[in-house]
C-alpha cells in the first residue's frame, strides 16, 4: 500500500469520500441487523491494556519481590534513616558564634599578611595620559572609516 503522503490531495479526498460511504453503509446495515453485525475489520481497535500474559498471582509475587530487592539496596546505601528516638542535629548558638569567631580571626590574619588595612585607592590617571590614549583612540577610528568599517 502507497504512503499516504506521497498521494495527491484529490486522491486523498478520493479516500475520505470511500470511507465515508463505508460508514454509512455499514450504519444503515446495523439499522437493518439490529446492531449484531459485526463491523469491520478496519474500525475494529482493542481497548485497554489487552490480555495479561501472568496471572494475578504472578504478579503480585514479581512485585513482591521486586520491593524485597530495593529493601536491601537502600539497606546496603546506608538510607534506612535515624534510629527511634535521635533527632536532627542542630548548632547551639555558642558553636555557631566559636565558628564566627574563627573565620573572622582568620580573615584578619589574611589581611594582616598582605599589608591590607582598609579599602584600596583608586589609581588616577594624569591629564596627559588620558589626552594620549584619546589620541589613539581617534587615529583608531579615523583609519576604521576609512576602511569603510563601522566598528573596529
Amino acid at each position: 500500500m502507497t504512503e499516504l503522503i506521497n498521494l495527491t490531495t484529490g486522491q486523498l479526498r478520493e479516500i475520505i469520500s470511500i470511507k465515508e460511504q463505508i460508514e454509512s453503509l455499514q450504519a444503515q446495515l446495523e439499522a437493518i441487523t439490529g446492531g449484531d453485525a459485526a463491523p469491520a475489520p478496519s474500525s475494529v481497535r482493542p481497548s485497554g491494556r489487552g490480555k495479561y500474559k501472568r496471572s494475578a498471582a504472578a504478579r503480585a509475587r514479581m512485585a513482591a519481590a521486586q520491593r524485597a530487592r530495593w529493601a536491601g539496596t537502600k539497606v546496603t546505601r546506608g538510607r534506612v534513616g535515624r534510629p527511634p528516638g535521635k533527632g536532627k542535629r542542630r548548632l547551639s548558638a555558642a558553636g555557631r558564634a566559636a565558628i564566627i569567631a574563627g573565620t573572622k580571626a582568620r580573615w584578619a590574619k589574611l589581611k594582616a599578611d598582605k599589608g591590607e588595612a582598609g579599602p584600596r585607592k583608586r589609581r588616577k590617571m594624569s591629564a596627559a595620559a588620558r589626552a594620549k590614549f584619546s589620541e589613539i583612540a581617534k587615529a583608531r577610528w579615523a583609519k576604521a572609516k576609512a576602511a569603510g568599517k563601522s566598528t573596529l
